[in-house]
């Protein structure tokens, strides 16, 4: 995954990619706090069902 900083900056981004992707996330799902990078994929582990490192290789692909 991406660092925390590189994340920051695309992030809207990647949060447009990931709805697209699953209809059913939010941006509450999806919102991301500094320092909280974890939360964000916590959520979308219960959210979507899978793994932690299926959802960090969902992202870094994106």
């Amino acid at each position: 995954m991406k660092n925390s900083a590189e994340l920051r900056k695309t992030w809207n981004e990647t949060k447009e990619k990931l709805k697209k992707k699953f209809a059913k996330l939010t941006d509450n799902d999806l919102l991301f706090v500094e320092g909280k990078q974890d939360d964000v994929v916590d959520k979308l582990q219960v959210k979507l069902g899978k793994s932690k490192e299926e959802i960090l290789k969902i992202i870094s692909t994106l």
